[in-house]
């Protein structure tokens, strides 16, 4: 953090011309930043603000950024505070800029499928809207509290990637504020554009360090007809993960198509107090599908349940009612606070090959045995995201066997044709791991993009890289 120096200080004249921009209700100096000091990134230090700053319209944002960037004080973007990677962790002080009052759902457009919506709505929101209407956003990242300016921050994906993609494959159009206070629109109401250089998909994901988004256009669809859910146990890891490019090869398309391994299904048990049924067998899937009929959805479900017992499931359980899907779905989104509810050291969000998950898995879980850590692997086999948990309880000892261990997990993940995050971000507590899966030339164009976004380095600066 050797570039604190470089900033400005919030002094009383800041303070008193932030509250003349947002109301003196919107500023807070005391009592309540606290509040603003952290994310859900596992053991971070909080960063107490200089200053919070809760805008309430484009405007704001604007005359906000304008006043930091001729002050030179740094901002920090922040959403609803569920990331887990420290991106909306304030680690030069300065501004926390919430868009937590920026919550509207400005348009909901039948014609064109889509919604326009301020970056503080949340996705519990956002889904109950669009249904009232009889439509449908597919993306579910798995925190219904997270915001959608947090999502496009980071890209988040999800359990649905597979049919869906994640964040970036929905957004159609931004509003965007610069450091200048520029206010920049890109896309919008339209699916095709070749029309210069894609600014809504470089802001998208860009973590907060190149602009604030202040409106976002969404692709919406129509609600899917049936929806059924299997769950399938395997031997080993190995056979689950080569049902998957069978599955997709035959041109089935499902929702999602997750994978768990015993460890993991246990602590759920555990803490629970549910059982999950067939938890006795090592490797498990879990596959979403859905059609716009039950004949068709059965025709799928008994394709995929062929393909897998064709590659040794023990047996393919298809749940008998609506509550039982809801209990597997429920157990699955329940794995991170459950490892964290059993003592982990970090996290891991790596992606690779989806034909090369097995292979990851184990190499890295012989890594882990090196340094005597036991290591939780899920994740979204439909995609080659792997999630990947260190566990241990924090003494400074094993947190730095944890380091050293995330860095070898990166270096094989690259070495399998993956890189080091595919939905969490970088933040700041992986940007030391940034070389691992870039190389200088692209990190010094991601630089250069960057200075000129942002010539100052006020906007979320310590994320993703440090500017010498």
């Amino acid at each position: 953090m050797s570039t604190r120096g470089r900033y400005g200080k919030v002094t009383d004249d800041v303070v008193a011309l932030l509250a003349e921009i947002a109301g003196v209700k919107n500023v807070l100096t005391g009592d309540g930043r606290e509040n603003y000091s952290r994310d859900e990134t596992l053991r971070v230090k909080p960063v107490v603000p200089e200053v919070v700053v809760k805008a309430e319209n484009t405007d704001s944002v604007s005359r906000i950024l304008k006043l930091a960037n001729q002050r030179r004080i740094p901002v920090t973007p922040r959403g609803g505070g569920t990331g887990l990677s420290g991106g909306a962790v304030p680690i030069y002080g300065g501004i926390v800029l919430s868009l937590e009052k920026m919550n509207r759902i400005l348009e909901i457009d039948k014609d064109n499928l889509m919604a326009t919506v301020e970056p503080g709505v949340i996705l519990a929101d956002l889904y109950q809207a669009v249904e009232a209407q009889g439509l449908y956003y597919p993306l579910y990242p798995g925190e219904k509290s997270a915001t959608i300016g947090g999502n496009v921050a980071t890209n988040a994906g999800g359990m649905r990637a597979v049919k869906y993609g994640v964040t970036r494959h929905s957004v159609l159009g931004l509003e965007a504020v610069l450091p200048t206070g520029e206010v920049v629109q890109s896309g919008g109401k339209f699916v095709k554009c070749s029309t210069g250089y894609d600014l809504t998909q470089l802001i998208t994901g860009s973590e907060g360090t190149l602009a604030v988004v202040t409106k976002i256009i969404l692709k919406l669809i129509p609600p899917p007809g049936n929806r059924d859910l299997l769950f399938v146990p395997f031997h080993n890891l190995h056979d689950a993960i080569e049902s998957v490019p069978d599955i997709l090869q035959e041109r089935i398309l499902p929702v999602g198509i997750e994978f768990m391994e015993k460890d993991i299904i246990d602590m759920v048990e555990q803490h629970t107090g549910k059982e999950i049924p067939l938890h006795q067998y090592q490797a498990f899937l879990l596959i979403m599908v859905e059609a716009d009929n039950q004949d068709e959805v059965h025709r799928i479900a008994g394709r995929i349940g062929e393909i897998c017992l064709r590659h040794g499931a023990v047996d393919v359980f298809i749940p008998g009612s609506e509550r039982a899907r809801r209990n597997l779905l429920e157990a699955r989104e329940k794995f991170y606070s459950v490892i964290e509810h059993f003592g982990v050291l970090d996290i891991a969000d790596v992606v690779v090959p989806r034909s090369r998950i097995a292979d990851f898995v184990e190499k890295v879980k012989e890594i882990a045995s090196e340094y005597g850590l036991p290591l939780v692997a899920y994740g979204h086999a439909g995609d080659g995201n792997v999630h990947l948990h260190p566990m241990g309880q924090g003494t400074e000892s094993l947190e730095k066997k944890g380091k050293e261990l995330l860095r070898r997990i990166y270096e094989v993940g690259v070495s399998m044709g993956g890189t080091i995050s595919g939905e969490h971000g970088i933040g700041f507590v992986k940007k030391g791991y940034l070389p691992v899966a870039a190389d200088r030339g692209k990190i010094d164009l991601m630089k250069r993009v960057k200075r000129a976004f942002d010539p100052n380095n006020i906007m979320n600066p310590g994320k993703v890289f440090d500017l010498e």
